[in-house]
């Protein structure tokens, strides 16, 4: 983790003076709890969770709340401010600030949008199956969250059919015995429903 956070921090800046990383995978797929090891790595670094940018309302079309609140303060060098949403009340909250920082992340389903591909010094992907990843997800919610569940992954569904992630990730992180395994992504896109499998270079373990 720590040779993938130096890596990271090596970056040129991609949005203002902020290497903003993404780290994208189907929902379940363990993007929280990894955002939040390499944060640790990376001495402390910000994660910027889009469960808190989306809304029961608006699964995915979050983007321009994004980039109002958060893109377009850090790309002229300010302080962020964005309002987190409570996902029990179904109510945006008070604004949060979130200052330039040296690597911030952006974690959750939809980080590696096209909209938000050219602000991102790295995109991640956590490679597991959507079908295990929405298991996974669906045991960690429980029962009162089935409903829900069900309207999610046909939203999920529909938002990477029209604007997949995956080809375009630098890496791809594989949770192992070790830890977490990181492999270099697809390396060009021939179409967004292809599953590039040519990868080069070594993997590095974390």
């Amino acid at each position: 983790m720590h040779h993938l956070a130096s890596a990271l921090r090596a970056l040129p800046p991609s949005c203002g003076p902020v290497r903003l990383v993404g780290v994208d995978g189907h929902a379940g797929s363990g993007k929280t709890t990894f955002a939040g090891q390499l944060a640790t790595a990376l001495g402390g670094a910000p994660v910027l969770h889009l469960d808190d940018i989306a809304s029961h309302e608006e699964l995915f079309a979050w983007t321009g709340r994004l980039l109002t609140q958060v893109i377009e303060p850090l790309g002229h060098g300010g302080t962020a401010h964005y309002s987190p949403y409570d996902w029990r009340t179904r109510s945006f909250g008070p604004p949060r600030p979130l200052p330039p920082a040296p690597v911030i992340l952006v974690e959750g389903v939809g980080a590696g949008r096209r909209a938000l591909r050219p602000f991102l010094a790295r995109l991640l992907w956590m490679e597991l199956p959507h079908e295990e990843s929405w298991t996974r997800g669906r045991a960690r919610d429980g029962a009162e969250q089935r409903d829900f569940w069900a309207e999610w992954v046909r939203a999920e569904h529909e938002h990477f059919s029209e604007d997949p992630s995956r080809p375009y990730a630098d890496l791809l992180v594989t949770q192992s015995q070790k830890g977490y395994e990181v492999l270099p992504g697809p390396v060009k896109t021939v179409g967004p429903d292809q599953v590039v499998t040519h990868r080069d270079g070594p993997s590095a373990v974390c």
